[in-house]
């Protein structure tokens, strides 16, 4: 079992920056790529980024490229997720996941968190 916790959402202005945190605890951390997704209101959960579980490897959703980075630091068992330039299309709740497979995809993530609101005022 992983257990994930995210925090560091809020209400932030268009243009403004937010940075999420995901603690992990359980299993071995460091053993999980690391996936972040969110889901705006009557709207499918999506991809957001990822990362793998050595932090050698990242993806980012086309519409987050640039403005998004993703980090973790394996011996705090958390994941990062600086949000730049923030938009109100950004708004949602963003939940990170651990999983073994593929990155783009929820069903390859077996854990997630309780998800986080992000809310981008225009």
């Amino acid at each position: 079992q992983v257990q994930l916790v995210e925090s560091g959402g809020g209400l932030v202005q268009d243009g403004g920056s937010l940075r999420l945190s995901c603690a992990a605890s359980g299993r071995t951390f460091s053993n999980y790529n690391m996936g972040w997704f969110r889901q705006a209101p009557g709207k499918e959960r999506e991809f957001v980024t990822a990362i793998s579980w050595r932090g050698g490897s990242t993806y980012y959703a086309d519409s987050v490229k640039g403005r998004f980075t993703v980090s973790r630091d394996n011996a705090k068992n958390t994941v990062y997720l600086q949000m730049n330039s923030l938009k109100p299309k950004d708004t949602a709740v963003y939940y990170c996941a651990a999983g073994h497979g593929q990155f783009y995809y929820s069903a390859d993530y077996g854990y997630w968190g309780q998800g986080t609101q992000v809310t981008v005022s225009s």
